[in-house]
């Protein structure tokens, strides 16, 4: 850069303007302040972005060019990060301008302390501005692609919500603002098998943002259900942006409450060992291998006692309520418990044997259908 022509003044000025510590805070306050759909978003988000768009800027200032492709490559995955989040486009461009409009206003400050002429700070104005036409054109084309990609089909826009919310981040937060629902106390997740009855019942305690996704029915509530909704999961409470692990969460629930028999709505917390358990197919598989000459031993009465073991447990030991949901007599319970112990060496009378012997036999039975 040669310093005749009075371009690496201008250089420096720009730079300076960047190294200023108070600038990003004030510009980021400027944007969430001015721009209301991107005020959901965190400053760190809206930060990060403005910081590498700035720094792409003063290097094509100081290079006297265009945005190069691997700048423009950045500027098209902010423009697919923000259709991901549902910001308009409009709110996007609104953000650049208000954080353009305060960056030029501290560099006419400082311009004349930094020996940079006004006609010198206009021609770096037009240069930038050359540079940021091609940037917002790019922007523009990739947040219109990703929104194209993202747009619900009628009827679709609680999904399409839902799906941002379970995305965790940003995104999140600015899908509980466009559901309209509170935060203050944590949010809850309940998972159920899809059914107009349940999905009536969950719509009754609004505010709820509901919708099938991947074939599951999710439900996104700022308190527990009172009411009855079928056998459902629930996990919760949790921040916006920790939806997604509470999601899977309650998935596990309504798997441990089937598997158990259990209905109504069952929070993970209280079959918290069951849905560890069935969970771990690969342990699941180490107890196969294990106990499989049981299994064979056991021969045509191997379901049977499985089935007895699983209802003797799931009933508190009691021979009597096994045997009636079992259709046999109390005896034939005892014989077969016994019979399982024999055969596996595992004494579900234990505690950690009783563990072991539910999994065990609800393994058994599942591989065996």
């Amino acid at each position: 850069m040669s310093a005749p022509d009075g371009w690496t003044a201008v250089v420096d000025l720009i730079e300076r303007v960047m190294g200023d510590d108070d600038l990003l805070p004030s510009v980021i306050a400027g944007v969430r302040t001015t721009v209301r759909e991107v005020a959901a978003l965190p400053p760190s988000d809206i930060a990060g972005h403005t910081r590498a768009l700035l720094t792409a800027a003063t290097r094509a200032l100081a290079a006297r060019r265009g945005p190069t492709e691997a700048e423009l490559s950045f500027v098209e995955e902010l423009g697919v990060t923000r259709a991901r989040q549902g910001v308009p486009i409009e709110a996007v461009l609104g953000a650049i301008h208000v954080a353009e409009r305060a960056i030029w206003a501290r560099a006419r400050e400082v311009a004349r302390s930094e020996g940079v002429g006004a006609d010198r700070l206009l021609d770096a104005r037009e240069l930038y501005d050359d540079w940021a036409e091609a940037v917002r054109a790019r922007l523009i084309s990739a947040h219109r692609a990703a929104k194209a990609v993202a747009d619900p089909l009628p009827g679709g826009r609680d999904a399409a919500i839902l799906r941002r919310l379970l995305q965790g981040g940003s995104a999140a937060a600015l899908a509980v603002a466009e559901a309209g629902l509170p935060v203050a106390g944590g949010l809850w997740v309940l998972v159920a098998r899809p059914g107009e009855h349940t999905e009536r019942a969950l719509r009754e305690h609004p505010p709820v943002l509901c919708a099938v996704v991947q074939d599951l029915l999710v439900g996104v509530l700022s308190r527990p259900p009172s009411a009855r909704v079928g056998t459902a999961g629930l996990a919760g409470p949790a921040e916006p942006d920790k939806l997604a692990p509470v999601q899977r969460l309650a998935v596990a629930a309504l798997a441990a409450a089937e598997a158990t028999g259990r209905t109504g709505v069952v929070h993970i917390a209280d079959v918290a060992w069951v849905a560890a358990l069935t969970e771990r197919a690969d342990l699941a598989a180490v107890l196969l291998d294990r106990h499989q000459r049981a299994w064979a031993a056991l021969g045509p009465n191997a379901e049977p006692v499985a089935h007895a073991v699983l209802a003797w447990l799931e009933c508190d030991r009691d021979v009597t309520a096994a045997g009636e949901r079992l259709f046999v007599h109390p005896n034939t319970v005892r014989n077969r418990v016994r019979r399982f112990t024999e055969v596996t060496g595992v004494d579900p009378a234990g505690t950690f044997g009783a563990t072991t012997a539910w999994w065990l036999c609800r393994t058994w039975l599942r591989e065996a259908t």
